[in-house]
């Protein structure tokens, strides 16, 4: 049995419920065909988005939504996805799969997006081939209010009032896709750029973000810290989970994989936490008060496509082993909640660790997705501190929420079921309910012809409790949410 001590009266700060935030590049799948159909499309829609899709996410509560990219963010130019659609120009997408893009969704559609599914805003902007001018236009065309020349512009596009922008990103994977630059230029070009990323409206100004690392390239992190740290108000860090596979050029494949593909994916996942912290203490030399943020704004599992389609879409199938990473990760994230404020999974429909997948008019959950919906409550709580001596594949959080408690486990094993027992310090347990999503076999996952293979079920088993403990019997592979009052 492992036990984890809760400190019922130590919090350590609050969840940002950002971390729970999504990504959607113009990329294969996910914009068009994923969220966007288009007024005339026959697959139920409102204003050119697909309801079924907008529905799904309205109920997992995504807080925030980048767009739009990605490495397509430094190729894209916002003036070519405004006013009517007949009038957009048209654009290679050099960067995923050499498709012709039509622009026809862009700043307007985004937006009416953010407003449906009841998401803030994240927008990256054009380093890599934009103009300090095209960035600052940018911004005033959406956040402006009153006259200007490109309030007005967005007036007669149809929307005069302006709209809220959380945060911006200047540039994205400056090291590699968005211009290959070293950073000590990138940290130059930064201060230049942000300066005329605007505050328009005094009540909401966005939220700066720098283009920070690839894993563990520590030496960007501090050059562009020690440069521009003054003028950012976060720094973003990018991980993927990736199986060691024998063969190069291979990430692995996302359905029938052996065993050791499983447990190098989770280690590969689990060096969030060493690069969370090695980043973290960098930036604590130039921010000890830890105001600035770290955010990981790409994050997620990554493969081979699936069998059969475009290269370049980054298609692949969602099983319960993304469900493990994707528990695990946000356990992380949890556990840092002083310095990580905001994170976004990549992404959110038809492309790598997606929520939702979508054939034509046909749509179905992840359990990643599942994963999602079942920590809601984790979301803007208060995590708690904890000890525990859990064994090797099983992690948790705990947080204290309007309702009670939330304990949330995973047990990425393979074969052993691990009992965990909960001790509170100080506070009377009442009722325990629990949730669990879990299959006996590695590669379940949801299609189009069997939608509901892996989904929540309540925990009938394995679940107890008295006046200050609780005990949940997790079987391998499975994630399990307790709500404790």
């Amino acid at each position: 049995m492992g036990t984890v001590y809760i400190d019922d009266h130590r919090p350590l700060d609050r969840i940002n419920k950002d971390i729970y935030g999504q990504f959607s590049e113009h990329l294969g799948r996910c914009i068009y065909g994923g969220l966007w159909v288009g007024p005339d499309s026959d697959i139920p829609n409102t204003n050119g988005l697909r309801n079924d899709v907008v529905t799904a996410l309205k109920d997992i509560q995504v807080p925030v939504l980048r767009w739009p990219g990605g490495c397509f963010a430094d190729e894209y130019h916002w003036q070519d996805g405004i006013g009517p659609n007949s009038q957009r120009k048209t654009m290679v997408n050099n960067n995923w799969g050499g498709v012709t893009e039509n622009n026809h969704f862009g700043t307007h559609e985004y937006f009416e997006l953010l407003q449906q599914i009841g998401a803030a805003a994240y927008i990256n902007g054009n380093v890599g081939s934009g103009t300090v001018q095209e960035m600052q236009e940018w911004v005033e065309y959406m956040t402006m209010n009153g006259t200007s020349p490109m309030a007005d512009l967005r007036a007669k596009n149809g929307h005069p009032d302006p709209w809220p922008v959380k945060y911006f990103g200047v540039g994205n994977e400056s090291w590699g896709c968005g211009g290959n630059m070293r950073p000590e230029y990138y940290a130059d070009l930064y201060r230049r750029y942000q300066t005329f990323v605007r505050n328009y409206d005094p009540a909401h100004p966005p939220t700066k973000i720098a283009c920070g690392p690839s894993n563990d390239d520590y030496h960007w992190t501090d050059e562009v810290m020690k440069i521009a740290g003054h003028y950012l108000d976060g720094i973003s860090l990018h991980h993927y989970a990736l199986p060691s596979i024998t063969w190069s050029g291979k990430k692995g494949a996302a359905l029938s994989f052996p065993e050791q593909e499983w447990v190098s994916l989770m280690q590969s996942a689990n060096e969030m936490e060493e690069l969370i912290t090695r980043h973290s203490a960098i930036m604590d030399k130039y921010d000890p008060d830890k105001k600035k943020s770290l955010v990981v704004d790409e994050w997620g599992s990554w493969y081979d496509v699936e069998p059969g389609t475009n290269p370049g879409f980054l298609y692949q199938q969602n099983t319960i082993r993304d469900a493990c990473v994707a528990a695990l990760t946000l356990h992380i994230f949890q556990h840092h909640v002083d310095r990580v404020h905001l994170a976004n999974i990549a992404q959110m429909v038809n492309v790598l660790q997606a929520m939702i997948l979508t054939d034509g008019a046909k749509m179905i959950k992840t359990p990643t997705y599942y994963v999602f919906k079942m920590f809601l409550d984790h979301q803007d709580a208060t995590a708690l501190n904890t000890q525990d001596d859990l064994p090797d594949t099983v992690t948790t959080s705990v947080s204290k929420t309007d309702k009670g408690y939330l304990l949330s486990l995973v047990n990425y094993g393979l074969t052993v079921a691990e009992e965990v027992r909960y001790a509170f310090q100080t506070h009377t347990v009442t009722a325990a309910q629990g949730e669990i999503l879990h299959s006996s076999t590695m590669d379940a996952h949801n299609d189009f012809e069997a939608p509901d293979v892996v989904q929540p079920e309540a925990m009938t088993a394995g679940l107890t409790h008295d006046a200050h403990q609780v005990t949940v019997t997790i079987p391998p592979m499975s994630v399990v949410t307790v709500h404790v009052q």
